[in-house]
């Protein structure tokens, strides 16, 4: 199949929207769904009437438990990765509609994470040609400097508009691992989904040389 006929485009545009579902699905899944009353008032005293050493090291505990639940922000990730293969396949509306579906569900602030992700993808967008030419070393880096800014440009404006914004440990944590895994959410996007970068002389969707 052409990669730029209609039935191709519409059929990558589902697709991404079928993945952004499926992530969002993993995450709005209950992690602990065992109900706390059946165990925590025979095994573990009110924090009242214990130590208060005690007390600091269950506050620890509980820490280092959420701590493990971070995971990457895959929905970002593969919308970089799309955007720098395919930009045909994720236009400006598709990504606005799904990073603000995203805002909703993660019950984040609506509209300004959306917002940093969708400029940062039209970023890319306009850098695809560049990037194409150079090593992937050169893409992942792009991509963690653009994590990294949009991040810093978050918490600033909700600092700003007197918002509570994450922890700022969790909040590195998951860079740091969105920015880890990013290789492998290239390689999936390839292998996996097909979606791979134009070749030189190539038209895009517009008609114009890729």
């Amino acid at each position: 199949m052409d990669e730029l006929s209609p039935a191709r485009l519409w059929l990558m545009r589902s697709a991404f929207i079928a993945l952004t579902l499926l992530i969002l699905f993993f995450h709005l899944l209950p992690i602990d769904t065992q109900p706390v009353s059946l165990f925590t008032p025979e095994l573990f005293p009110p924090l009242a009437v214990i130590d208060p050493a005690e007390a600091r090291l269950r506050d620890l505990l509980d820490q280092g438990s959420n701590r493990f639940l971070i995971g990457p922000d895959l929905l970002i990730a593969f919308a970089f990765a799309w955007s720098l293969r395919r930009p045909e396949y994720v236009p400006s509306l598709l990504l606005a509609l799904v990073f603000l579906l995203a805002d909703l569900l993660l019950q984040r602030p609506p509209g300004l994470w959306a917002l940093l992700a969708l400029l940062a993808c039209e970023n890319l967008k306009g850098r695809s040609r560049s990037l194409r030419d150079a090593t992937f070393g050169a893409e992942w880096v792009s991509v963690a400097v653009l994590l990294t800014g949009i991040l810093i440009a978050n918490r600033i404006v909700l600092s700003l508009l007197l918002v509570p914004a994450p922890q700022l440990r969790l909040s590195l944590l998951e860079l740091g691992i969105t920015i880890l895994v990013y290789p492998a959410v290239v390689f999936v996007t390839r292998s996996l989904m097909g979606v791979r970068r134009a070749a030189p002389g190539e038209l895009d969707a517009l008609g114009g040389r890729a």
